[in-house]
């Protein structure tokens, strides 16, 4: 697939550029201002002065400054973003006065981000991820209401011979009720649930039927493990997933349109889904069960972009909800250097009556800095070698 890409890049760049590059930097600039805007907004409500947002990193190509005194600016790296608040001195957000030459008087501490309640702090850095899972329920809100969303009865159409579904006995036309004790109401809710079980055994409650009448159906319960698929995608990228072996029924998708607020309930269930089976992944790559070759990085990401992108807008927008919600999820962690990392920090405080020592911070924020890069680097190297860059470079190189 490198090659492929290579080739097209060779042949036609700013065509490149235009499929892959700039929907990577349109959605990730978008998801970046959406996260430092909530920061922003809730330290703004809680009376602390904000110094810089900046969308990318480095030098400034561009910016201006408002009547509150913070400088918009756009720059060079447009991979994060950051805001600045006046006295954000360290991985605690808390500063030491006595380090401080010229300490702060009593009305500049009045905006100063230190020396908010831990309350109001909290409040300010839970704010950017919460606000990533606002936007992907707002977006999608708005896609099922004037769009629809795509709609599979969760009914078997037909079944692979020899499958898990197959020998346990489902057969056509059965409904799926309950995989677990989630409810179904999609076939595509039954394809990523099952999609995250990988092989472990679900316990499948559906509507059996055994004939053409309607008082020939009845509800029953089984146990199927799953097989584990190994696949790859068109660009070479890596995934296992779970697979029952059920195909949609015949007459496919449909686009079911909602009003608003039958929009907004589908909208955050499907949020919460994908929260919830991005952490079940994330923990099955702690556990050994799944693979970590599928821990993808900014490669990744930009080519699933473009993928999307070539399928259109509306496909491009459902891809920035998902990516929205990873973004919060991530940042929840509590890993210092992200924004669960300063909540953890706070929680500590809170039950010590004090912050952190310093010392402890700054081993902390090491601890912290350096797994961020591991992961980036790993999840870079994954990219690469499934892009097979690295066999490309190996054997035309050295």
């Amino acid at each position: 697939m490198f090659m492929d890409l290579y080739h097209k890049f060779l042949a036609a760049p700013e065509h490149f550029v235009t499929v892959y590059v700039i929907p990577f930097v349109i959605v990730l600039s978008v998801l970046v201002f959406v996260h430092e805007w909530g920061h922003y907004i809730v330290a703004r409500m809680c009376g602390v002065k904000v110094e810089t947002f900046s969308i990318g990193f480095g030098k400034e190509i561009f910016g201006w400054t408002n009547k509150a005194g913070t400088r918009w600016k756009i720059s060079w790296l447009p991979f994060g973003g950051y805001v600045q608040m006046f006295g954000d001195m360290d991985p605690s957000s808390a500063r030491h006065e006595d380090e401080d030459k010229t300490p702060l008087t009593e009305e500049e501490k009045k905006v100063a981000f230190y020396s908010q309640p831990i309350g109001k702090r909290s409040a300010i850095v839970a704010a950017g991820p919460t606000v990533n899972f606002i936007f992907a329920i707002f977006i999608l809100t708005g896609l099922y209401t004037f769009v629809g969303q795509p709609y599979t009865p969760p009914v078997v159409g037909k079944l692979m011979v020899g499958s898990p579904a197959d020998k346990a006995g489902i057969r056509p036309d059965d409904k799926i009720l309950y995989l677990d004790d989630t409810k179904i109401y999609r076939f595509q809710d039954m394809v990523q649930f099952v999609s995250v079980n990988l092989d472990k055994p679900i316990v499948i409650r559906l509507v059996h039927s055994i004939g053409k009448d309607a008082w020939s159906k009845k509800v029953v319960t089984m146990r199927v493990t799953p097989a584990l698929i190994h696949e790859k995608d068109r660009f070479g990228f890596e995934s296992e997933r779970g697979q029952l072996g059920i195909y949609a029924p015949p007459k496919g998708s449909a686009m079911k349109k909602h009003t608003l607020v039958s929009a907004f309930i589908a909208a955050n269930e499907d949020v919460w889904g994908i929260a919830r089976d991005t952490l079940k992944a994330i923990w099955q790559m702690i556990d050994g069960t799944r693979s970590t070759d599928e821990l993808g990085g900014i490669l990744r990401i930009g080519a699933y972009a473009g993928d999307f992108a070539q399928q259109g807008i509306i496909s491009l927008i459902s891809f920035a909800a998902l990516l929205s919600v990873n973004l919060g999820l991530i940042n929840f962690l509590p890993v210092p250097m992200l924004d669960g990392g300063h909540l953890a920090f706070y929680a500590m405080e809170k039950i010590r009556g004090k912050p952190p020592g310093e010392r402890f911070q700054e081993y902390a924020l090491r601890v912290g800095l350096t797994f961020i890069l591991g992961i980036m680097l790993f999840s870079t190297w994954n990219d690469m070698i499934q892009l097979k860059i690295i066999s490309y470079v190996k054997h035309h190189i050295f």
